[in-house]
């Protein structure tokens, strides 16, 4: 078997960018259908109120699993830097440290979580038709919330070798788990949302126990050798994970946060613009999570040359990274153009909710150009360690203006639905556009390597 870790400091960097790009973006999509199919079909089975249900609980356990994903990429980077720089012994070590760190992470969000849950519920202003389902996929995806973050912990660390095909895998499993027992679950047994939520967590739960088993198999390709010992927490390395991925952790947890605000905005309407409003950002979250396959192929291939201190190659990955985002971006807004209705269409057969589709459309492609530029501006800022800028754009862009623009809009000009939409995309310019002004000004050549710290 071929050795799982890639050289990305040599090389063809447009045609290496686009085959490793496209098994993260299938990766991806397949994750988000992963979610989706709890939408579909409870959709189909519940009603408006379960979708309600799902989509709401589903950003919740969303949140704790992008906190767990910012030590995880903390990792990544660590791991992709020492890859650059020639650093084997040091990559066994800082693999065992992740390891351990992002479960006992995972466990302790699972835990809090569960503690306020009732707290939660009514902070979000989850509607009563909604209530108790919602509470019922919380609870259930709360108590699998360790499997979600050792899956994502396995994958960022595959990430950070520059293997795409092994996460693909991966979430193939999970995929076909979740569907599979979904259906029987929810439709045939009838037992609504809950039936998804054990879905969900039995589909994470296989792929994660057969990633460990897959890796623990062929441990010479993968490079860490699944001795006890390796998986203790090594005091110099897990500092630099919590170093670097504070500021990440940070970073998406101010984003959901900033999410889940909206989203008590938007349920403080009706059940229909609550279901209407999780819909579209799932829809949203499809291809904004497929464009972030190019993001998590970027970010192995900068790290690993700034590692080797590459700087001039590392800069022109950024580019191309740009160049293939917009080309992604202008094939999405047409896809809302002109099929959005559609897209709603496949998640609900509510009337109400198709008639909200075009004024969510017509709202969010305002967002999607910023999120062009943060493909490789944003890859770059992790790239380099520089979790601290990365954790105040997001602050910016989560806090800042995503709460402020959605309020500024929907409630003092009191444009409703549609002011929240509108807010919650054009905030992210406040990332987008500081990010590339830090690329393009060179202020980051100051900034020492990670791996010369190892």
């Amino acid at each position: 078997m071929a050795k799982l870790t890639k050289d990305f400091t040599n090389g063809n960097i447009p045609k290496q960018l686009l085959w490793l790009t496209l098994p993260f973006m299938a990766s991806n999509a397949l994750q988000v259908l992963y979610s989706t199919i709890d939408m579909i079909i409870v959709g189909y089975y519940v009603g408006t109120p379960g979708l309600s249900a799902v989509s709401q609980s589903s950003m919740i356990v969303n949140f704790a699993t992008m906190v767990c994903l910012g030590f995880s990429n903390a990792g990544q980077v660590l791991i992709s830097q020492a890859l650059g720089a020639g650093k084997k012994k040091e990559l066994n070590e800082i693999i065992g440290t992740l390891f351990s760190l992002i479960l006992l992470i995972g466990a302790v969000l699972s835990v809090v979580i569960l503690s306020i849950r009732s707290n939660i519920m009514v902070w979000m202003n989850i509607p009563s038709e909604s209530y108790d389902m919602a509470m019922d996929y919380l609870v259930i995806c709360s108590f699998g919330l360790i499997f979600t973050a050792g899956y994502n912990m396995v994958s960022a660390v595959l990430r950070g070798m520059g293997d795409s095909k092994r996460p693909f895998l991966f979430i193939v499993i999970a995929t076909v788990v979740n569907l599979v027992l979904d259906i029987v679950f929810t439709g045939m047994l009838g037992w609504g949302v809950a039936g998804a939520a054990y879905a969900t967590i039995i589909g994470q739960a296989v792929s994660f126990i057969f990633s460990i088993f897959y890796l623990c198999k062929n441990k010479q390709s993968f490079g860490f050798d699944f001795k006890a010992e390796s998986f203790k927490i090594k005091k110099k390395y897990s500092k630099m994970i919590f170093s670097l991925g504070t500021p990440m952790a940070i970073q998406s947890g101010c984003i959901n946060i900033s999410m889940l605000y909206v989203n008590s905005l938007v349920n403080s309407i009706n059940v229909v613009a609550s279901a209407s409003f999780g819909v579209g950002v799932r829809i949203d979250d499809i291809f904004n999570k497929v464009s972030q396959g190019l993001q998590f192929a970027a970010l192995p291939m900068i790290s690993q040359n700034i590692g080797a201190k590459n700087e001039k190659r590392a800069k022109q990955v950024v580019w191309y990274t740009l160049l293939y985002s917009g080309i992604f971006t202008v094939i999405t807004i047409c896809t809302y153009l002109f099929f959005g209705k559609e897209l709603f269409m496949m998640f609900s057969d509510d009337p109400a909710v198709h008639a909200m589709s075009s004024t969510f459309v017509a709202a969010i492609v305002w967002m999607f150009p910023a999120l062009a530029v943060m493909r490789g501006t944003n890859s770059f800022i992790q790239a380099i360690g520089n979790a601290k800028l990365g954790m105040v754009l997001s602050i910016l862009d989560g806090v800042v203006l995503r709460i402020g623009l959605s309020y500024l809009f929907g409630i003092i000009l009191e444009w409703g639905f549609f002011g929240f939409v509108l807010g919650y995309g054009l905030a992210a310019y406040g990332c987008g556009i500081p990010g590339l002004i830090y690329f393009l000004s060179g202020m980051w050549k100051k900034r020492k390597a990670l791996a010369d710290e190892m």
